[in-house]
């Protein structure tokens, strides 16, 4: 299995909220962090994303808990593209601790694109195709 490059990677503020009563994150907490992440990539590698219209649906997720963080952890969300389909896109995340370096969680995911007035799934844009190719340094196009 090839090994993943990000080549994004956004810091993330642990809230007092996110940690349970044992000390660390709770594990419901992880899935809000790689949504801000993801959202983050989109916004920023896609040219002219309309979040009135325009939606990413997780229609798949695969989550592996690694090791704990806690609340006096500093962390990173670390996203890539890894496949491109017609209407999806697969993702993998990490949660990384930004002073040692370790990984403390993996995600797996599949997005679909979705428009929000017409309440159905559509192609990705060719314009996003391109910048997310451009973005992750290759063709990430599934072939048929």
């Amino acid at each position: 299995m090839e090994e993943i490059k990000y080549n994004h990677s956004i810091p993330l503020q642990i809230r007092f909220n996110d940690v349970d009563k044992f000390g660390h994150v709770n594990n419901a907490v992880y899935l809000n962090f790689y949504d801000t992440a993801k959202t983050n990539y989109i916004g920023t590698v896609c040219p002219d994303v309309n979040w009135e219209k325009d939606a990413i649906i997780v229609v798949y997720i695969e989550v592996i808990f690694k090791a704990q963080i806690y609340g006096t952890d500093n962390i990173d969300v670390q996203t890539a593209v890894t496949a491109i389909g017609t209407k999806s896109f697969d993702l993998s995340q990490q949660i990384i601790d930004t002073k040692t370096n370790e990984i403390k969680c993996i995600c797996r995911s599949t997005m679909v694109t979705y428009d929000l007035t017409e309440r159905k799934t559509i192609p990705l844009k060719n314009e996003w195709i391109k910048a997310i190719c451009d973005f992750e340094g290759k063709d990430l196009r599934k072939k048929k």
